[in-house]
């Protein structure tokens, strides 16, 4: 299905799209809309089942796991004391 659609343009815009239609041989408003269908046809692309499923399985090879050899805590009062015990450390041997 295609639709219709009236555009205004200033003399600039008009103009460079003319000349670049004129110098490939197709009209101005081919021209135009093939630019448009080019600058928004990824962006509303529809995925089929298939593709969406694909990228999902592609997606969902990233969960799993994380395995810490030393417990995590969470508590927000022990990270900031770990934090500034880390800030203090000049990391210097000896």
């Amino acid at each position: 299905m295609t639709h219709l659609l009236t555009l205004e343009l200033n003399d600039q815009i008009f103009t460079a799209i003319a000349r670049q239609a004129e110098a490939i041989g197709v009209p101005p408003e081919r021209l135009a809309a093939t630019l448009l269908e080019q600058q928004f046809g990824q962006v509303f692309k529809l995925l089929s089942e298939a593709e969406k499923e694909t990228a999902r399985a592609r997606f969902e090879r990233h969960f799993g796991a994380l395995h810490f050899e030393d417990t995590i805590d969470l508590n927000n009062e022990s990270i900031d004391i770990d934090l500034a015990r880390e800030y203090a450390n000049n990391h210097e041997e000896g």
